[in-house]
């Protein structure tokens, strides 16, 4: 009969943007290094994920934050040392969990978190000792796990300076209706952010009569300062008649300045409306 596998839950700290030389990929492929290693592991069967990457929804720094605290160990590669890897490392040793530090060999160690071992790999991921790498952290994370389970004074990091009281998160059981109710709340502000960031993007969707409405009173606004300057650069009343296509070059270059993304041809459909709504005189 096999033996059932242990789930150890895994968060990962580590870059993912480029920094210092290292492409977002190369971050991309010291993750699947992680990963398979983490694989390997005899008994236990691992799930592994960024820790911003948390089940639940809402604010990034409320995920981060749990994926810290909640993560069976923590795996945190410390190369090039980003500012926010260091505060998420800083996070879970105040936590005082299970933690297990890597590096690359072109990083240094840090002052405060020298004391802690680190396992290093190569920056160039060279195939044979990534090889290496993968056999020790397998090793590294089963055993550090292990001890923290089984010794109950186990502290990977502020036993080394004394008895202090370690953090810890409030965690309050809630009736399932109560949780669905709050996960359904922070899916919806999720969705209000995804819509403020896409608004202020691209200004003006199309195919929305709300948003063509605004279009419309900002190229009358465009036209309009067209207008009061054609004037009096003329000077004349009556006004000589306007090219069609001076009017609409001026209202998508004005849009556009404001970063508002709207194609030339539906310029100049708004522009033709108005000035016939209008009875202005304008030459094609």
């Amino acid at each position: 009969m096999t033996e059932e596998k242990k789930l150890l839950t895994v968060g990962l700290v580590m870059p993912i943007a480029p920094i210092d030389g290292c492409s977002a990929e190369h971050w991309l492929d010291v993750k699947r290094i992680i990963s398979e290693s983490l694989a390997s592991i005899p008994n236990y069967q691992t799930s592994s994920k960024i820790v911003s990457e948390g089940d639940s929804t809402g604010l990034i720094h409320k995920r981060i934050v749990e994926g810290l605290y909640a993560s069976d160990i923590v795996i945190c590669d410390v190369s090039c040392k980003n500012p926010n890897v260091m505060f998420e490392l800083g996070m879970r040793l105040a936590f005082d969990k299970p933690t297990v530090i890597i590096k690359d060999d072109q990083t240094g160690y840090s002052f405060d978190t020298g004391v802690i071992e680190h396992l290093q790999y190569p920056r160039d991921l060279r195939y044979k000792d990534i090889v290496d790498f993968k056999e020790q952290l397998a090793e590294k994370v089963k055993a550090t796990y292990e001890e923290s389970m089984n010794d109950p004074s186990h502290s990977p990091f502020l036993k080394s300076f004394g008895t202090f009281k370690v953090a810890k998160i409030n965690e309050t059981i809630v009736p399932s209706e109560q949780l669905i109710i709050e996960s359904l709340n922070d899916l919806q502000n999720d969705i209000s952010m995804i819509k403020t960031v896409l608004n202020s993007k691209f200004k003006l969707p199309a195919n929305n009569q709300s948003n063509s409405n605004n279009l419309n009173k900002l190229v009358t606004k465009s036209l309009k300062s067209f207008m009061d300057s054609y004037a009096l650069t003329h000077g004349k009343n009556p006004l000589p008649p306007i090219a069609l296509n001076d009017l609409v070059d001026f209202v998508h270059t004005d849009l556009s300045k404001q970063g508002i993304a709207v194609s030339k041809d539906r310029v100049e459909r708004i522009v033709d409306g108005i000035v016939d709504d209008n009875n202005l005189e304008y030459r094609e």
